[in-house]
């Protein structure tokens, strides 16, 4: 059906508890994402990174008609050497950690399979609704190491827990697990 003439809901415009309750639920993970970007020195990112950028929190209200959040870690996007560590957290689909390197970086391979990480096959780092729910991804290291993309994108889904700080917990302890998979030997840290 055509959207100009669908009729409005308006029960659902008028729902005022549960417009708040989703306004809440997003306020939470806001807080959740601030405090694992707050939990990561910066001076432990620069071995990770010489580019490195502060972490960054975004929003939106429409991945597939679906709200999203993210965090940011690293932000070195460079598409030869680059690295980043993104927490996507898209309301209806669940909770992603992703890391996109760029192509000349080292691929910790059999690290990050054995950390549950599986390898984005999509030609769009970006296109999350063919990684997540396509599932155009690889746990084969062939099908990995014979890749021909301008990138390494690697994603897995995190389960959430009722506790905001239980979950803060566990989402630091996975940032600080690739932070040590992906620091680079310190003479380039410096360069």
């Amino acid at each position: 059906m055509d959207d100009s003439i669908r009729p409005l809901d308006l029960n659902l415009w008028l729902d005022v508890d549960l417009i708040r309750q989703q306004n809440f639920l997003k306020s939470q993970f806001i807080s959740i994402l601030e405090a694992v970007a707050n939990s990561v020195p910066l001076r432990d990112l620069e071995g990770i990174s010489p580019r490195v950028r502060s972490s960054k929190i975004s929003k939106g209200n429409d991945l597939l008609g679906l709200p999203y959040q993210v965090l940011d870690v690293v932000r070195d996007f460079d598409s030869v050497d680059g690295v980043n560590i993104r927490l996507l957290n898209w309301f209806g689909n669940g909770f992603f950690v992703s890391i996109l390197m760029g192509k000349n970086r080292k691929n910790p391979i059999l690290q990050l399979l054995q950390q549950g990480f599986s390898f984005g096959l999509s030609e769009n780092k970006w296109d999350y609704p063919d990684l997540i729910l396509n599932k155009n991804l690889s746990d084969d290291p062939k099908i990995i190491q014979r890749s021909d993309l301008d990138f390494h994108l690697w994603i897995k889904s995190v389960e959430i827990e009722k506790d905001p700080k239980a979950t803060v917990a566990s989402l630091c302890r996975e940032v600080k697990k690739i932070l040590s998979m992906l620091e680079l030997p310190s003479e380039q840290s410096r360069n």
